[in-house]
């Protein structure tokens, strides 16, 4: 309980602000995707276009190495955040070094070592949700193989035996779902970068996290590859 006492007000309502905007911007994005085709939602639909495709194929091995592929990049990510994990619980056994590291930089803000480590604790915290993000995502591609592997053959849809959109809509949405999890946990090591800015000061926390959904922003409603994306 001390550290409530121990961090100003200003370190407090910083926090908030950070947390505020990345649950704000999540809920801002999904909403928005509903209404107009932001990265995720275009690529979305080239996913169900893709297992519509699926469908006609047999064999389907061209789907399962796309798949597998896919899978790879939320596997590295997730391997990447367990060593992350453990250098900053690395941090936390070294704080007095790390405390007078930051002191030394210019225009950082003095604070008590057990503001520090609480600091190191909230960053810990951000990296922790990005792996069961990213080991999520993982789980669900595998689910997406199973659902391509148990797909009746092309010639059974062709005859009529099994519905083409059914079968291709619950594999694409599934496929979506693990997508949009790993834009979770990518989104994670966004905002990371904004809490270290809380080792400067409260104020830095809360530009940098300004920052961030300012950029997210424009690379999922306003960039270039949504707009190729869209045609």
């Amino acid at each position: 309980m001390k550290i409530f006492a121990l961090m100003p007000w200003a370190d407090w309502l910083a926090l908030v602000a950070f947390f505020a905007l990345w649950v704000g911007y999540a809920v801002f994005s999904r909403g928005r995707g509903l209404h107009e085709r932001t990265l995720l939602a275009t690529t979305n639909q080239l996913r169900m276009q893709w297992m519509t495709q699926a469908t006609a194929r047999d064999p389907r091995m061209l789907d399962g190495i796309i798949t597998q592929n896919l899978s790879h990049t939320p596997s590295f990510f997730s391997s990447t955040t367990i060593i992350i994990i453990g250098g900053l619980f690395a941090v936390l056994g070294t704080t007095d070094k790390a405390a007078e590291l930051v002191r030394e930089i210019p225009f950082a803000q003095q604070t008590p070592l057990m503001v520090f480590e609480f600091k190191v604790l909230v960053l810990v915290g951000v990296f922790v949700y990005a792996f069961f993000r990213f080991t999520w995502s993982m789980r669900q591609y595998t689910f997406v193989a199973l659902l391509i592997g148990a797909m009746p053959p092309a010639k059974e849809f062709e005859a009529g035996l099994h519905s083409r959109e059914y079968h291709a809509q619950r594999a694409g949405h599934l496929v979506g779902t693990a997508a949009e999890t790993f834009n979770d946990g990518l989104r994670a090591y966004y905002f990371s970068f904004a809490a270290m800015a809380w080792f400067f000061s409260p104020l830095a926390l809360v530009v940098a996290t300004a920052l961030v959904v300012m950029i997210l922003y424009g690379r999922e409603f306003r960039s270039e590859v949504v707009l190729q994306l869209r045609d």
